[in-house]
């Protein structure tokens, strides 16, 4: 491996304990949990260590492994196996997972990634099997606080394909995948947890 640095995201200290207390409602009798977009690895450790009875799946573009391979090498949890390259435009992994859980991802998706996403959970999804998506979200096309304004702002400058998504638009690409609303968590700092079943 060439040299990478091992990757730090100071928001997922902050957010990792409650996403936990959320996912432990929803994961007692899973065996094995995809995470779409691991992004630098720090959530995969954080839970795998949480819920040792499962095995906790990280995947992500090509260019984010290295980094998330650091994070798993010195975790050493035997629950984590090595990380999957999973690009959710392209064909997905050959997999099947009792829950998928994706953080920080769709809002820095383009509208078509994130519709290709939802297309591929249940292709890697058990039925009855539930997905996780946490993140800030619009409701009725309108932001839930001045942050989430600033932060869409933010985000759209740096990529105009980018920016956060209507739960009303992702709710409705779960439908149509076969999936239904299990319950919408508020979380801290104006962001959610979208918990949704696919069907028997």
């Amino acid at each position: 491996m060439t040299n990478v640095d091992k990757p730090y995201s100071s928001s997922c200290d902050e957010n990792k304990e409650p996403i936990r207390e959320v996912l432990a409602d929803y994961l007692d009798a899973a065996e094995s949990v995809l995470e779409i977009g691991s992004g630098t690895g720090q959530h995969a450790v954080h839970f795998a260590a949480a819920f040792p009875h499962l095995t906790w799946q990280t995947s992500d573009v090509g260019e984010n492994l290295p980094g998330i391979r650091l994070w798993l090498a010195d975790a050493g949890l035997p629950n984590l196996p090595p990380p999957l390259e999973l690009d959710v435009t392209r064909p997905w992994p050959e997999t099947r997972h009792d829950a998928l859980f994706s953080a920080n991802s769709a809002h820095i998706m383009s509208d078509a990634a994130v519709e290709a996403m939802f297309l591929g959970v249940p292709r890697v999804l058990v039925p009855g099997g539930l997905f996780a998506l946490y993140g800030p979200f619009n409701y009725r096309d309108a932001f839930s606080s001045a942050s989430n304004a600033r932060f869409d702002g933010w985000l759209r400058a740096r990529d105009p394909q980018s920016g956060i998504k209507d739960f009303e638009h992702l709710d409705a690409l779960s439908r149509e995948c076969g999936m239904l609303l299990v319950r919408d968590h508020e979380m801290p700092v104006n962001n959610r947890v979208l918990v949704w079943r696919l069907a028997n």
